[in-house]
């Protein structure tokens, strides 16, 4: 990376978008060198694994070089983008980082990847998001399998900054703890497992997800001793597995990250950690369905997107509010329950980077119009993809509407840290016994997952059995509330 000495230009780093993640990936330049820039302009966006975000620079001036292409994971506190704040024009024999090809890079720049360079992006608003890192170098890890000669640093600070980074021990300073990043710590706390007992295989010596799993693998059991009196009879080897193999020319490899990394990490820690239990019920949602259209034709939702979610979601929170012991989380740490007196309910959405959860804060506290209008903000930001990593924090329950794809049921993973989830299925006409008799009805089928060391199987009946008794006479969310 090319070294600034001019005292007019300044290095815009990384900055620590998603409450405390430690990279982000470029996904898009909006200048290029040469281009003038002034405070709050937004240059570029980039994506956490929790949302996408678009980063606002803090000078006025000329943008000098971009140090990454896009397409390129950075971590957080390294410098991304230089400006001359003289107003200097960019060097005209240096070609923009986004545009260089990774073969002809110079060594001091092995973080160029060997993508081609994207259009630019045009006719974006500015969103102002908040930034502030700590004034420290950091210096990025080289991708896995990237064969990248390592620079020692120069000074005590940066040895100590770059062994925190991964980079392993520093020639100055030496440290015996095991390097894993906040995720890969986090699995061998669950696990059980002491870091410092992992061989580790990523570079550097850094301890993996796989290093963590291999090292709670049941082990062969040792042969035992055979008689001598009595020979031992010929074991047949056994036959070495065979390894996966993969047909390149009609398969496509896509790389898992950002949202969908976190996703699928968020996903195996519940799935592992939590106990889960799962219930089903079916249930006569028809006078519901009639409720929805005669809200849609009420005053008071002028405007509002009206549908059988917003009633299912005002089913949950009141049968949260008749079962309060449900709205809980697990603190591991001080083995204790932690009863949530608020309820952030979360909406289950997909989106072209992936599914994601963001939560209505205190939507226990909404009125019905109140709650159609969050829901539908929602929604409408999340499909724009401007959903923030503060919407999806701090989740207490969540509602999953599989239905919409016409999917009957499903057995749904807890968000982590919340103690229930339910999912809708697909409300379709039936045959249905009603009042003596059969006739066709709206009918769907609902399922609750919960954390059985949160919720036992009689609570969780409770709440599912309210949820349904209100979808299927509405006037319960009057006697009840």
């Amino acid at each position: 990376m090319t070294t600034m000495t001019e005292a007019s230009v300044r290095e815009f780093k990384m900055p620590d978008v998603g409450e405390g993640l430690t990279e982000a990936e470029i996904l898009k330049w909006y200048v290029q060198p040469g281009d003038t820039v002034t405070d709050g302009q937004v240059v570029c966006e980039v994506e956490t694994a929790k949302a996408a975000v678009e980063l606002p620079i803090p000078y006025d001036g000329v943008v000098r070089e971009l140090h990454f292409p896009e397409g390129t994971t950075v971590d957080v506190g390294t410098a991304i983008i230089a400006v001359d704040l003289a107003g200097g024009a960019a060097p005209a024999a240096q070609a923009p980082a986004a545009q260089a090809p990774a073969a002809q890079a110079p060594a001091a720049q092995p973080e160029a990847a060997q993508e081609e360079p994207k259009p630019e992006g045009s006719g974006r608003q500015p969103v102002l998001v908040g930034y502030g890192v700590a004034q420290t170098s950091t210096k990025r890890r080289p991708r896995k399998g990237a064969d990248v000669p390592h620079q020692a640093p120069s000074t005590p600070a940066q040895a100590l900054q770059s062994e925190l980074n991964g980079h392993g021990p520093a020639p100055a300073v030496t440290s015996d703890r095991p390097l894993a990043k906040p995720p890969v710590r986090k699995l061998a706390k669950d696990l059980g497992v002491d870091l410092a007992t992992v061989t580790p295989t990523g570079p550097d010596g850094i301890i993996t997800r796989e290093d963590v799993h291999a090292a709670v693998a049941p082990s062969a059991p040792a042969a035992e001793p055979v008689p001598q009196a009595v020979p031992a009879a010929p074991v047949a080897a056994p036959a070495p597995m065979a390894a996966a193999t993969y047909d390149t020319a009609r398969e496509t490899r896509i790389p898992v990250k950002g949202v969908r990394k976190a996703t699928a990490a968020a996903m195996v820690g519940s799935a592992f950690t939590a106990p889960h239990v799962t219930e089903f019920v079916t249930v006569d949602v028809t006078r519901t369905m009639k409720l929805v259209e005669e809200l849609k034709q009420d005053k008071e939702f002028a405007g509002l997107r009206v549908n059988p979610l917003l009633l299912i979601s005002k089913a949950l929170l009141v049968a949260i509010k008749r079962n309060p012991e449900v709205n809980a989380s697990w603190d591991e740490a001080n083995q204790e329950i932690v009863q949530k007196h608020y309820v952030n309910l979360g909406i289950a959405a997909a989106t072209p980077r992936g599914l994601i959860v963001p939560n209505i804060k205190d939507a226990h506290a909404r009125t019905l119009p109140q709650l159609a209008q969050a829901l539908g903000e929602l929604v409408s930001t999340a499909r724009d993809g401007k959903t923030t990593p503060a919407a999806m924090q701090g989740g207490t329950v969540t509602i999953t509407n599989v239905g919409v794809f016409g999917v009957d049921t499903g057995t749904p993973i807890l968000n982590p840290g919340e103690s229930a989830i339910l999912a809708v299925g697909a409300i379709k006409l039936q045959p249905w016994v009603h009042k003596g008799k059969v006739k066709p009805r709206q009918v769907t089928t609902l399922a609750l997952s919960f954390d059985h060391r949160l919720v036992d199987g009689e609570l969780g009946s409770k709440v599912l059995a309210d949820v349904a008794a209100i979808l299927e006479q509405p006037k319960r969310l009057i006697t009840w509330a």
